[in-house]
């Protein structure tokens, strides 16, 4: 990768947007891939997404769009997912041409449905996209302050350092910090797993539970996600770093947390599909709490945060039986 690397998002979301946001600020020429033609006709006539983050302005004159994946991935040698993990493997059902020679950036933050895969270990396992050609890009960091310029930091991951060194260069800007690192499971299992404690936080917030037993849920969680990424990928990290405990930090307690304010509806006694209904917006711990309870019954690694909040959804448990049984497994 280098200055002259042509990048393509795929995706039309929040997130994305907010990525091209970033790197427009460093004067890159975007390749831009959304699924739906209207959306990209009205974004053409507003220079802005119709549908996410509108305050965003855009120099049409530096993007491309389109709305062929094949030519869109064709057309770049950077390729960045930001769409829903969920709806990942519908989107690539589109695409017909090699990604071999890409390098692959996961901005998704969620596991594969049904394959039980990160991002990264799904493109290499179907994809042939070897392990230092896939990056992954971490928070702590929200699209909406993206938005707004607030500063914020984002960890650039990949096993070839250099590419992720090069990756932090074009997302660096006056209000984005980055820093690198080479563990790429353990920044997206880590990603995947603080959805699923701001799903609980949400939840004992809409069951009113106060600020003091909110301290002790985080601090549970933090060493629950040690726990299992030192297990299923077991290298020398420091999990206090921004990438794991800065972005559940910010997951659990952000106003801007989709899957914070999913909880918090189940908490308040929505159904799940009422909830899901309400905030038109994907609350990605939902479809990654079952994942990696699957993933679990391989480890058998000590989650009782991430069990609660899988009784609660798709066992259909009362969230004030199940919270109070899961206070007393929290120290």
């Amino acid at each position: 990768m280098n200055e002259s690397s042509r990048i393509a998002i795929i995706g039309g979301g929040s997130w994305a947007t907010a990525i091209a946001k970033i790197l427009r600020e460093n004067d890159l020429k975007l390749n831009w891939y959304m699924r739906n033609l209207d959306t990209i006709n009205q974004f053409k006539q507003l220079s802005h997404n119709p549908r996410y983050l509108t305050g965003v302005e855009f120099d049409l004159n530096h993007i491309e769009f389109y709305n062929n994946l094949d030519e869109a991935v064709l057309n770049s040698d950077v390729i960045i997912f930001a769409v829903p993990s969920a709806f990942l493997k519908d989107a690539l059902k589109r695409l017909t041409v090699s990604l071999e020679d890409k390098i692959i950036v996961s901005a998704i933050k969620g596991i594969v449905p049904d394959e039980n895969m990160i991002i990264g270990e799904f493109f290499n396992e179907h994809y042939n996209v070897p392990l230092d050609n896939i990056g992954v890009i971490s928070g702590p960091c929200h699209a909406e302050e993206v938005a707004m310029e607030r500063l914020s930091y984002l960890t650039i991951a990949c096993q070839d350092t250099k590419k992720a060194r090069s990756l932090a260069l074009n997302l660096e800007c006056p209000y984005i910090k980055t820093t690198i690192s080479d563990d790429i499971y353990g920044t997206e299992y880590s990603a995947v797993l603080k959805n699923v404690f701001a799903i609980a936080a949400g939840i004992c917030h809409g069951l009113r539970y106060g600020d003091n037993f909110q301290a002790v849920l985080i601090s549970n969680a933090i060493q629950e996600i040690k726990r299992f990424v030192d297990t299923v990928h077991p290298i020398s990290r420091d999990i206090k770093s921004s990438a794991y405990l800065g972005d559940l930090l910010v997951t659990c307690y952000s106003q801007f947390s989709r899957n914070r304010t999913f909880g918090t509806m189940i908490g308040k006694g929505y159904t799940v599909k009422s909830a899901q209904l309400e905030m038109h917006m994907i609350a990605e711990g939902y479809y990654a709490v079952k994942c990696i309870k699957e993933i679990n019954e391989h480890y058998n690694v000590n989650m009782p945060i991430t069990m609660a909040v899988y009784n609660i959804l798709y066992e259909r448990i009362s969230p004030t039986i199940e919270v109070k049984l899961l206070t007393e497994d929290l120290r």
